[in-house]
Order: structure tokens, then sequence, then C-alpha cells
């Protein structure tokens, strides 16, 4: 008889964390209470507000809240191929390694809790924010187009996408008493359990890689790629439709000039939150550029080049790209 492969530890050890720090939307999170609109949402080191010299305290918090939206929003969309590329790849384990089916299934499990309470924050918002704001990308269709891509591509979108979650917490959110409580909680919590996601995208993208050949990892660096750009495509459609919606409600008239610079400066914020912010995590560098030969990392840094302006000029973590 063949002797199974020893469980990675790691496995029994999210086990244990997920057991432990489990919570529930409403008993935890929400408690009977709602979103502040007196204070700040999304942190100035995400929403970069502060870059915008020409808004008012007001306008300041009123961005953040309209960036705050759809901070929530966005996470929601990628956690739809997100749980759906985990239950996939829980199949490896569906006859053999019992510990690692029981890490992916919980994990699946925690990801559907997050898009329910990301679509009950979205219900909450909308009913105190004025009318017009818009959703430019169907979960669904971002899924489908998403897991059309190899299970690396995907798995190591999905480890860039969970470190920064808990980038954003640790160095933004975290630390800021003054943001609306209920909102900081919501990410208190979604930290908590994504924490636990990244080692199991760590350890499943490490096990993806070890299956392909040269020319299936090449093609799998070109797709993870595309998935950057289609990501950045996503986020200059919100950036414009956010931009836009803020100008409508702000309640007062902007030049052509500050117009422009708010929709610039919403899409660097944008840039920051979802594409650069993590690929400047030395963790992510760590396990994707070790994958790499140096032909594959210089391709992904040249791709990735146009986007890393988007830097805040006084960023709460300054990260070197590796090289």
């Amino acid at each position: 008889m063949t002797t199974p492969p020893a469980t990675d530890p790691r496995y029994a050890k999210v086990i244990e964390v997920s057991k432990r720090v489990r919570w529930e939307i409403e008993r935890d999170v929400f408690r009977g209470r709602s979103f502040d609109f007196k204070r700040t949402f999304l942190p100035s080191g995400l929403s970069l507000v502060n870059e915008l010299p020409f808004l008012s305290v007001d306008d300041k918090r009123l961005l953040s809240q309209v960036q705050g939206r759809t901070y929530a929003y966005i996470f929601g969309l990628v956690e739809r191929f997100i749980g759906a590329k985990v239950l996939e790849i829980s199949r490896e384990h569906w006859l053999g390694d019992q510990v690692a089916l029981e890490a992916l299934v919980r994990m699946t499990d925690e990801e559907l809790k997050h898009q329910e309470m990301f679509r009950r924050i979205e219900r909450a918002i909308g009913a105190d924010m004025p009318p017009g704001y818009t959703q430019t990308a169907d979960a669904n269709a971002v899924a489908q187009a998403v897991l059309a891509s190899s299970t690396w591509a995907v798995l190591a979108l999905t480890l860039d996408i969970e470190l920064f979650t808990q980038a954003h917490y640790r160095a933004s959110i975290e630390s800021q008493a003054s943001l609306c409580p209920l909102w900081k909680d919501v990410f208190l919590y979604h930290w908590k359990e994504e924490s636990q996601h990244a080692i199991l995208d760590e350890i499943e993208l490490a096990a993806e890689d070890r299956k392909l050949t040269p020319a299936e990892r090449d093609a799998a660096v070109n797709q993870l790629i595309g998935l950057v750009g289609a990501v950045d495509g996503i986020l200059q459609a919100q950036a414009r439709a956010d931009a836009d919606y803020f100008i409508a409600i702000a309640g007062r008239d902007f030049s052509d000039d500050e117009a422009a610079q708010l929709h610039a400066g919403v899409l660097k914020a944008y840039r920051w939150q979802y594409i650069v912010s993590g690929v400047m995590e030395p963790r992510f560098q760590k396990a994707l550029f070790s994958l790499l030969n140096d032909e594959q990392a210089g391709r992904v840094q040249r791709a990735l080049a146009p986007l890393m302006y988007a830097v805040p000029q006084q960023p709460d973590v300054a990260l070197p790209m590796a090289a």
C-alpha cells in the first residue's frame, strides 16, 4: 500500500484559527447598528483624498463614503470567483487529505458569508445615500471571465487580493479612531478570516505550480498579466462612475480642472487599493517571484510599470518592488 503524503501542518492551523475567530454578521458585526454618515468610511491612506487640495473637510468625508461603498462592493465582486475557485480545487482532496479538505471547505463557507455581508452593506449604505450610485461590473460575469484562466493565474490573483486586504487593515484602517465604527468593524472581522485564507492560497498556489510544465507556467504568467489588466479595466469604469456620482451629490460646483483632478484622483486611489498595494507586499512578491524565472519576472514588472505611479504621496507603508 502506498503511504499517503503527510498533511501540511498549516492546514490544521488554519482550521484551529478558523474555529477560534468564527463570527456572525448580525451577532458580531452589525449588532443592530447603522452606518454613521457623520464619520469617515475609507481612511485617507487608501482614499487619497488629501491629494485633492481643493476638497473641503465635508467633501473629503463624502468622497471617503463613496469610495468606502465601492470598497465593500469590489470585495463582494472578487469573492464570487474566489469562492468558486476554492470549491473547485477542494476536489483534489475529496478522497485524500481530509484535513486539507476541511480547511478549504471552511474557506469557501467564509467567502460565502463575506459575500452576504457585503450585499447587506450595500443595502444599508444605499438606503442612506442619494440615488445615482452605479456598480459598473456584474459579479457573475466577472467570475466567469476570471475562471476561464488557469488555476495558477487565479490563485496568484487571489493571493494578491487576500494579502492586500490584510495590509490595508493593519496599515490604514486599524489605527484610525475617527472612522465610522460599523464600517471599521466590517473590515476588522473580514481581516480576521482573510488572514487564514491567504495561508491556504500560498499552499495551493505552490501545489498548483508543481503540476505545471515550463510552457504551462509561461502561459499562466501571461494569463495573470491579463487578469490584472482586466481588474484595471473594472477600476477605470468604477472610478469614472464614482467621481461622477460624487460630483453630482457634493452639493457644490467644481471647475473643469477640479473635475478632471477628481477623476484622476479616484482612479489613482483605486489602482493603489486593488493593484499596487498588493503587488508591493513583500509576502506576495516572495510567493510569486519565487516561482518565476528572470524573463517571466521581468514580463510581470513591465506589465505593472504603467500602474506603479499610483503610490500615495504619503503612503502608510512604503514598500519597494522586487527586482
